[in-house]
């Protein structure tokens, strides 16, 4: 039973990244024929966003009432039901009525998948399973790629990925009662109270969170993760196409290769993350970014170092989000933890948010070549405030040690 509710689990992942990059992946033909700019591409995602942090914000409270296993179900109906809308749409206004369900079904689900994982199974499914999310966001844009294609349009693969989350929510609405009969003990358990994850936690109200100390710096690293992360998956193949004169349906398909190289790297992650230790994984992460935006940014004819650099920017983005997530306890306590990753899944959804739509606008006054700039801009910031954590919690060590 174990097994089973973890493949259902992992399944559910999966079902998570689907719809998130066909946006980004089909934009260049979307607002051509919805007769819109290209900076509008923004304000859907905005709107997405804005969805996923309210629905963010208030599951525990849903998720404590009705269970993780129901609210996940929904959830993916919710997503579901957008999708098959999206397809049917032939205005702009419609896109952004049908992307409210949208974001408030993503952030659901990803609240409650998130908090039930991290309660009842052990730590390097984390890993494991974000790959699993990188997995279902690079299937569709080669999905997009392939309708683009064959001239069937942007709005059948939309139906396409619906459909797929309507079997999806089905299997899940079946799987409910398994969600409360599961319930092992989390492996990885570094608690010094002794006490099991979750058990006995006093509340820490959003004020308190937000004085401890260094808690600001890693939601601004997290912000800046989760804005690279967002900014590449929607702007990625726009900019081969207007910057590097690459084709529609080929762009949609090369920008892929970024989430391809996050998925590879997640499930690589797992094996070894133990060993090397979350400080590094977040700090080698940010400069393996770094060395692939260097790439995509070369002012060369050829457009292989291009791609080459969306899959080592991928790779280097792989590791740095479970990895900020895994070590809360760490340089918080665990008391704090569930508090301050409420707080950095805010953060990190403000990114989202906020970033591409602010690249949009960015582009639309200076060019789309700017796009590397921007992602170099955001890597060093998340780089530079993960850096200053670790020095904090480091001295906060010794002192502890020295009393």
């Amino acid at each position: 039973m174990y097994a089973l509710l973890l493949a259902i689990i992992y399944i559910a992942f999966i079902s998570l990244g689907l719809p998130d990059s066909l946006v980004g992946a089909g934009w260049p033909v979307m607002h051509q024929d919805l007769g819109v700019p290209i900076g509008f591409a923004g304000i859907l995602t905005m709107i997405i966003a804005s969805g996923t942090i309210l629905s963010s914000l208030a599951s525990e409270r849903v998720t404590r009432r009705f269970g993780a296993g129901l609210v996940t179900a929904v959830s993916v109906g919710m997503t579901a039901a957008a999708l098959v809308g999206f397809s049917f749409s032939d205005s702009f206004w419609m896109l952004c009525l049908w992307a409210i369900p949208y974001g408030l079904g993503a952030g659901a689900v990803d609240a409650a998948l998130n908090n039930y994982v991290a309660l009842h199974y052990a730590a390097r499914h984390m890993n494991w399973l974000h790959a699993c999310w990188g997995l279902g966001a690079s299937i569709s844009p080669f999905i997009m790629s392939s309708a683009l294609a064959t001239g069937s349009g942007w709005s059948s693969a939309y139906l396409i990925i619906g459909v797929i989350q309507v079997v999806l929510t089905f299997g899940l609405l079946v799987s409910v009662p398994l969600w409360t009969k599961v319930n092992p003990t989390v492996a990885d358990a570094r608690d010094a109270s002794g006490g099991a994850e979750g058990s006995g936690a006093t509340h820490v109200p959003l004020a308190v969170a937000l004085r401890i100390r260094g808690v600001w710096l890693i939601l601004t690293a997290f912000f800046a993760y989760c804005a690279l992360e967002s900014t590449t998956i929607l702007w990625a193949s726009t900019y081969l196409v207007t910057d590097r004169g690459v084709d529609a349906a080929t762009a949609a398909a090369f920008a892929s290769l970024f989430l391809l190289g996050i998925t590879a790297g997640r499930f690589l992650a797992g094996f070894f993350a133990d060993r090397i230790g979350d400080r590094w994984m977040i700090r080698g992460g940010f400069l393996t970014v770094g060395l692939g935006v260097v790439l995509l940014a070369l002012p060369v004819q050829t457009n292989v170092l291009a791609l080459a650099g969306l899959v080592i920017a991928g790779l280097g983005c792989a590791p740095v989000y479970p990895a900020i997530i895994h070590s809360t306890p760490v340089n918080f306590g665990r008391r704090n933890s569930q508090a301050i990753i409420g707080v950095q899944m805010a953060a990190a959804y403000t990114g989202s948010t906020l970033a591409p739509p602010l690249f949009g606008a960015i582009s639309a006054w200076s060019g789309l070549w700017i796009f590397p700039l921007f992602l170099g801009a955001l890597m060093l910031l998340g780089l530079i405030m993960a850096g200053r954590l670790h020095r904090l919690t480091r001295r906060g060590a010794q002192l502890s040690r020295t009393l």
